[in-house]
């Protein structure tokens, strides 16, 4: 694992108003992410931990506090992202992060192949696309093979067990080379087994690709093999 930063939140606080009522829900948040490590963020349902998953990952927008990016190599400088334009924040979290959903969010109608490929689709514009289509129909199948996707890469969703489902979103996270890849519950909807079998496969590509995942879980199992395992209460981390 490499020690370098890549990623730090400060001071992250969000609101939630109902009427005149402020609802705190996170309360002044620090994190470092290290380049290359896997952080599980743990607690009871409520606690915040998807709420700042949503705000690490550019989905949300916190009420106070700093997002501050380092990049790849350090390319962006420490760019606080909070400050971005939207459309800037869109190709920043397109390009640089991946994410991983609890209900997978394949698009039904595209083979599992084509959902891996929608990222770079997103990414490229439409010449681009089509100019590079077989080069990146390439990466994508490999990424697939990686995943022990490549014998499913026609199938669509509904044709694919839940363990397969969520192997093709890992593949579809990682297309744009990801910097940070951001799991919300990733084994939640599936058995005991399936869900070992997704444990190692996020182990293996955190080594061979040094990816940081964080991960909102509460499988102990899964999160007990981060690097780093954060317990939540109440809208803040009770220790790091």
């Amino acid at each position: 694992m490499n020690d370098s930063v890549v990623y730090s939140a400060r001071g992250i606080r969000k609101d939630y108003r109902m009427n005149r009522v402020v609802i705190p829900v996170l309360k002044g948040l620090d994190l470092d992410i290290r380049r290359g490590e896997i952080v599980s963020i743990v607690g009871q349902s409520g606690v915040g931990k998807s709420t700042l998953l949503n705000i690490l990952g550019l989905l949300d927008v916190p009420t106070e506090g700093k997002l501050i990016y380092y990049g790849r190599d350090g390319a962006s400088d420490g760019s606080d992202l909070g400050s971005l334009d939207l459309k800037t924040r869109a190709r920043i979290r397109n390009r640089e992060f991946g994410f991983v959903f609890q209900f997978y969010h394949l698009l039904p109608d595209l083979s599992a192949l084509e959902n891996v490929l929608l990222p770079s689709m997103i990414l490229h514009s439409r010449s681009e696309f089509r100019a590079r289509r077989a080069e990146l129909e390439g990466k994508a199948e490999a990424i697939l093979d990686r995943v022990g996707m490549l014998p499913r890469k026609d199938f669509y969703p509904q044709q694919l067990s839940g363990g397969e489902r969520q192997r093709a979103a890992i593949a579809r996270a990682l297309m744009n080379e990801p910097q940070v890849v951001f799991c919300d519950e990733p084994t939640g909807n599936l058995d005991t087994g399936t869900s070992k079998r997704i444990h190692q496969l996020i182990i293996d590509l955190n080594r061979d690709l040094a990816v940081s995942f964080i991960l909102v879980t509460h499988d102990e199992g899964l999160a007990n093999l981060a690097h780093r395992k954060l317990p939540m209460l109440d809208g803040i981390f009770l220790s790091e």
